[in-house]
């Protein structure tokens, strides 16, 4: 029997399977589900978090996103403790997001990253807001992270 390159390696056994991706839905959240969460005006619980820089933030957000550059964060932070922080960032190939949960979890705080950033959240055609005055003749801002 000749050896297929998608099952070189053999699939995990049902139960190791349930325990990886019960792990990895613990700690990311898809952009489909928190855009229906918006549209039903049901965000109990948790909050978004911006994790590039301030100037990011002002030309493209999420609805209702916060900003707390993940090169900011300071030891303290007057967030509540009973919520989950769902961070973001540009991209799949930006890890903004990553650095800014893993430094609130340090801090204590529950945390997830949502799945493609606000790339994939755009590309989905869900809306996002800006500041007015930072379009106003200011070039793009890329990752800016």
């Amino acid at each position: 029997m000749v050896m297929t390159n998608a099952l070189r390696f053999p699939a995990a056994d049902p139960t190791a399977a349930v325990v990886f991706f019960a792990a990895e839905l613990a700690l990311e959240a898809d952009p489909d589900d928190v855009h229906r969460d918006l549209l039903d005006g049901n965000t109990a619980g948790y909050v978004l978090v911006e994790t590039r820089s301030p100037e990011a933030f002002a030309q493209a957000r999420i609805p209702g996103a916060i900003n707390l550059p993940y090169r900011d964060l300071p030891d303290q932070l007057d967030l509540d403790p009973n919520l989950v922080y769902i961070c973001y960032c540009e991209s799949f190939q930006c890890n903004a997001a990553t650095k800014g949960a893993l430094a609130l979890a340090q801090r204590g705080f529950r945390v997830k990253r949502l799945a493609g950033g606000i790339t994939a959240w755009k590309e989905a055609g869900y809306p996002v807001e800006s500041d007015a005055q930072a379009l106003a003749g200011v070039s793009k801002v890329a990752c800016h992270c």
